[in-house]
């Protein structure tokens, strides 16, 4: 998902979801409530109402059509795709599709939108009431990985405006985003904190990924979220709530809510007043800071679009309508909670093990390639994946995605392991051998680099007692109760063998040694 270097992490125990009132974490006599807007760009080639490209990065004005600048005469035509992406996503999200929807005008002016309104479902949008899970794991913030839920209001199609480009003495208008097609999805304030809110984000990049309605690449706009928050005590109504806009990235989601949480019990705490305002982001600083105040409600003056008539989606076995929800319904693939009930029923993994895959598309693509025809335990490999494997990229500083090996050799890798074929130290040796682009497979790396665990009694008893006799010194310390030394003698066999000894074994063998050492002192 791009979020930076992994964390390795050890299992914890999933908890029942927890009430949206339990108290923050900033301070035990305040509770926070936080809601989220997101707008997700649909992933289409056009725009929601005309025929112009959706291309990042195009060259200025070159994606807008007449409809696009509002030239006189000009009307929308509704994109059939952008209907059926809004459609699978509240399928896809557990929300109710409205039979008949409608577009609505909402009126204000910024000179990057030409018409001096938008197109967009304000009164009666395309879906409603949904409900949408996800896990929270946060170490630093919740001691334990659980499970929550959020429900969501409506999801709406609508368009985006253009863009402002502002310079010293002059501003500028670049209308390719002008009609941009848009899903807003409204969540009802169920969350407690940032933390939450990230992870609900995390969850629904997956599934629009999953069901490829959005990119979700931040980076280019595709999908923005904006935060709704507020404080209050326990038995009081909710606080006054402020808006924080356009936070463009996850941890952005985390580090702004956080922030305004943390003021607002600042403020109360000193007697002050938490003022209704729109706040932005600054992700350097890591602040908010005010916009503009909503003291005085704006009116948007919303009517029916004119040009538009009313849209019917149409229900089971009924064709009436612009497109079927019940047949968009079977394209749903499986969705990202589904895919950890299968991990965990089919494989035995731990619900961690399974939110940690899950969340990394290319990691559990190796654990299924991996696993596929073989007979290795799955909760191994799963950690074999997480750590050893994590623990090499992170230190070859690579992306498993950008790797060229066979991801079908890491499962390979396991079952040398399981066999006593090979140490888990010399496992790491080979997955590095992989990830440098050894196109081997790893029996033969194992092979032609003389990497075979030594597992012969003989030969590994000679080894150990070789180590006693060149540590005399260490040997007599052990021998007067400074029993921390054994782990010395294990990490010379370790180097003497280049880690290719079945150290299982050679612990016993080391222990014997001694002790017939120090049965021979002993009257």
């Amino acid at each position: 998902m791009g979020l930076g270097k992994r964390i390795i992490f050890h299992s914890k125990t999933i908890l029942p979801r927890r009430n949206y009132s339990k108290l923050s974490k900033n301070s035990p006599q305040w509770k926070s409530v936080v809601g989220l807007e997101v707008h997700a760009q649909i992933q289409s080639e056009t725009k929601l109402f005309s025929g112009s490209p959706t291309k990042f990065s195009s060259p200025v004005n070159s994606n807008a059509a007449l409809f696009d600048i509002s030239t006189p005469g000009t009307l929308p035509v509704l994109n059939k795709r952008c209907v059926e992406a809004g459609v699978l996503t509240a399928l896809s999200l557990n929300c109710k599709v409205n039979p008949v929807s409608y577009f609505d005008r909402k009126h204000y002016f910024y000179a990057d939108m030409p018409s001096g309104y938008q197109i967009t479902q304000q009164r009666a949008p395309l879906a409603s009431n949904g409900n949408m899970e996800f896990h929270v794991f946060a170490p630093g913030v919740h001691k334990t990985c659980y499970k929550t839920s959020a429900r969501i209001k409506q999801l709406q199609l609508e368009q985006d405006s253009g863009k402002s480009l502002h310079d010293f003495d002059k501003s500028l208008v670049d209308l390719n985003r002008a009609g941009i097609p848009l899903m807003e999805l409204v969540f009802e304030p169920d969350l407690v904190d940032g933390e939450e809110a990230a992870a609900l984000i995390k969850e629904l990049m997956m599934i629009l990924q999953t069901i490829q309605t959005c990119s979700c690449k931040m980076e280019e706009g595709a999908l923005r979220i904006d935060a709704n928050v507020s404080i209050h005590k326990d038995g009081e109504p909710l606080g006054t709530r402020t808006e924080i806009k356009n936070i463009g990235s996850v941890r952005g989601v985390a580090g702004a809510i956080k922030y305004e949480i943390q003021r607002q019990i600042k403020i109360k705490e000193n007697n002050g007043t938490i003022v209704n305002e729109t706040r932005s982001w600054n992700p350097e600083k890591k602040i908010t800071v005010p916009m503009r105040d909503k003291e005085v409600q704006q009116d948007y003056r919303y009517m029916p679009e004119p040009n538009l008539p009313p849209l019917h989606i149409g229900m089971g076995p009924v064709e009436n309508g612009f497109i079927n929800a019940d047949k968009i319904r079977e394209k749903i693939p499986e969705l990202p909670e589904q895919i950890r009930c299968r991990l965990r029923e089919t494989f035995g993994l731990t619900s961690e093990q399974s939110i940690i895959l899950v969340n990394d598309f290319h990691l559990l693509r190796a654990f299924e390639e991996s696993i596929s025809g073989r007979s290795i335990s799955g909760t191994k490999l799963a950690n074999f994946l997480i750590n050893e494997l994590n623990r090499a990229l992170n230190q070859m500083d690579l992306e498993l995605q950008n790797v060229k090996c066979n991801l079908k050799y890491f499962g390979e890798i396991l079952e040398l392991i399981e066999a006593s074929t090979i140490s888990r130290a010399t496992a790491l040796l080979v997955t590095e051998e992989l990830l440098k682009g050894n196109m081997d497979n790893p029996t033969k790396i194992v092979a032609d680099k003389n990497w075979k665990q030594i597992t012969d009694e003989k030969e590994l008893r000679k080894i150990c007692q070789q180590i006693l006799d060149e540590n005399e010194k260490a040997v007599k310390d052990y021998l007067k109760g400074k029993t921390k030394v054994f782990n010395a003698f294990m990490g010379y066999v370790a180097k003497k063998t280049d880690n290719r000894a079945d150290m299982k074994k050679c612990s016993e063998i080391v222990k014997e040694l001694l002790l017939h050492l120090e049965n021979k002192r002993q009257p």
